[in-house]
């Protein structure tokens, strides 16, 4: 089970490494998170550099796939020949998007008639983009799913988990990384946002 985070240059380190690190909470036999970029290496928006642990065509084969977001989104959805490789389908993959990942989908026509969720300085460019904005952390519909603001990342990552091994792995995950004395609160309120939706949507 492979679960690619597309990461640009620009990204949000709170976007892809909250997420990379909720999802490797869990420990099954196969399971890999990898970053996948554009390029060998990676620059953050404050300047951290990683190497990239997949790249855009592995993560047009994964599992699932989340669209990080960063400075340099805008840039990265005029770049028609980066934005050609992407070549992600909700038939066969699990989509999320964190933040201005958000516009990376509605771009890629992904979010045509689905509400969505972002950051509120994305905002404009993703309603400019036909997709209607919702004011709340989290939605999903299907097989795709939209986060608004960084620390928002843990319930992107914890849909997935629930998609692909089931809400006990969902709630241990953000168990082990809440805070001392809150973890009881945020599994709650995490597994909150997903797990009504689950349920209506179970065959």
């Amino acid at each position: 089970m492979h679960i690619a985070i597309l990461t640009f240059d620009g990204f949000n380190e709170l976007d892809s490494l909250i997420a990379l690190g909720v999802l490797n909470r869990v420990k099954r036999p196969g399971w890999r998170v990898s970053l996948a970029c554009p390029s060998a290496r990676v620059s953050s928006m404050n300047g951290v550099t990683l190497d990239a642990q997949a790249s855009l065509a592995d993560a047009c084969k994964a599992d699932a796939v989340l669209v990080g977001s960063g400075i340099r989104t805008r840039e990265v959805v005029q770049d028609a020949a980066l934005m050609a490789q992407l070549n992600l389908a909700p038939a066969r993959q699990l989509l999320g998007a964190q933040c201005s990942g958000t516009l990376v989908l509605a771009r890629l026509g992904l979010l045509d008639g689905v509400p969505a969720c972002t950051d509120l300085t994305t905002k404009p460019w993703v309603e400019a983009a036909g997709v209607r904005v919702l004011n709340q952390p989290l939605f999903f519909k299907g097989n795709v799913a939209t986060a608004g603001g960084c620390l928002a990342s843990h319930y992107l990552a914890a849909w997935v988990i629930a998609r692909l091994v089931g809400l006990d792995a969902a709630a241990q995950a953000i168990h082990y990384v809440a805070p001392v004395g809150e973890k009881d609160e945020y599994v709650t309120r995490a597994i909150g946002h997903i797990e009504q939706a689950l349920l209506e949507s179970a065959p």
